[in-house]
């Protein structure tokens, strides 16, 4: 997917980009998709390449 390799190759880890196709009457599955893709990102940790270091006063 073109998204996905451009995203990779600024330092964004593919876990972190999901797609599903999921109907407004698919509640249960929203939930089940929600919960699977926090859990996923969660166990990447921080995006460390996106977060900003502290400026040093020296």
């Amino acid at each position: 997917m073109l998204l996905k390799g451009l995203l990779e190759h600024i330092g964004i880890e593919p876990g972190r980009l999901q797609f599903s196709w999921i109907s407004s009457a698919e509640a249960t599955k929203f939930i089940e998709v929600a919960q699977a893709v926090a859990k996923e990102v969660t166990g990447l940790g921080p995006a460390s390449r996106l977060i900003k270091g502290r400026a040093e006063v020296g």
